[in-house]
């Protein structure tokens, strides 16, 4: 990952948040505490947790809640990829056997239960009954979002408006709660709160269309997945919505999203929305996004902590993993 200008400022806490994930117990069931010291080393950029580290440090360097959240926000995120890895039959992540490629699905789905759990556990310890709720409403956002995405429409009927829906589930409703959470933390005014919610949310979405772009240009070697893995389980991103504007009846898209396409017709459909400009044009979403998350800033201090928010969403339109 390119490093982040002024993003050292939080590396100490992030330290303690990696501590702090660590703690969990694991009832001296030896394969549930390998599972745990895999999952918590494969990697990741632990953005959540800075988010919300950040957002605190607008008013106080991070006491011990603001480091629960923070394990709370990334325990959470890393329980919801062990469940997506199961529901999506993805053997690899980041280019690491996934729990699901090596355990049975009860196991699988047991461990990520016990990260839910565990995840609670830390959001509790921030003893703020507010932090909580907003804790189990964006648990309960992120999960319908993935019913949602189960009992989704045909492809052809898929709208902008459903795309939307879902990745505010998907990623950014777990992005405000990390900023707008640290705000409730440490006491700050309720304007200031909604705002570093809104920064939250807003660079929640620029992220989650940029991975979704880079599910066409990236490499599988970036990506540690086939370049295409969208369309290859079914789900329609926003390049291949706005390619779909100019081009509703293209066939050899109809063949990749009705099963019944090989390899090399995938990655020939994934060529055609590249030469099409709808990667382009999705990327301008996305900077539209960072541009909404970086005016929901103008109404806080102007230090160094804004600075670097500004520039964490900048880097998000700009990163290649």
């Amino acid at each position: 990952m390119k490093t982040i200008p002024g993003l050292s400022l939080v590396n100490e806490d992030l330290a303690l948040v990696e501590c702090k994930m660590r703690e969990a117990p694991h009832e001296n069931i030896e394969p549930l505490a390998t599972a745990l010291d895999v999952i918590l080393s494969s990697g990741g950029k632990r953005l959540r947790p800075a988010l919300a580290l950040l957002a605190s440090r607008f008013y106080r360097p991070p006491g011990d809640k603001v480091i629960s959240l923070a394990a709370a926000v990334e325990m959470l995120h890393t329980a919801t990829l062990v469940h997506d890895d199961l529901i999506d039959n993805a053997l690899l992540r980041r280019g690491s056997p996934t729990l699901n490629a090596v355990w049975s699905p009860g196991a699988t789905i047991l461990t990520g239960d016990f990260l839910f759990a565990w995840a609670a556990n830390l959001a509790a310890q921030t003893e703020n009954v507010r932090v909580m709720n907003i804790f189990a409403q964006t648990l309960m956002v992120i999960c319908s979002g993935e019913l949602r995405q189960l009992f989704r429409r045909s492809w052809r009927e898929q709208t902008r408006e459903d795309y939307d829906r879902r990745i505010y589930a998907k990623t950014a409703s777990l992005f405000a709660a990390a900023t707008e959470s640290a705000a409730v933390l440490v006491s700050a005014l309720e304007p200031e709160v909604q705002a570093l919610r809104d920064y939250g949310h807003q660079l929640g979405m620029a992220f989650q269309i940029v991975d979704d772009v880079l599910d066409f240009v990236g490499s599988s070697k970036e990506m540690g997945k086939p370049v295409g893995s969208d369309m290859r389980q079914g789900i329609v991103t926003l390049p291949t919505l706005h390619y779909l504007e100019q081009h509703p009846d293209d066939e050899l898209l109809a063949q990749v999203f009705e099963g019944q396409a090989d390899n090399p017709i995938i990655e020939a459909a994934v060529a055609r929305i590249r030469q099409a400009g709808a990667v382009e044009t999705a990327m301008d979403d996305a900077c539209a996004y960072v541009k909404r998350a970086q005016a929901a800033l103008t109404s806080l201090p102007a230090n160094g902590i804004r600075q670097v928010m500004l520039d964490l969403a900048d880097f998000v339109v700009q990163r290649r993993t």
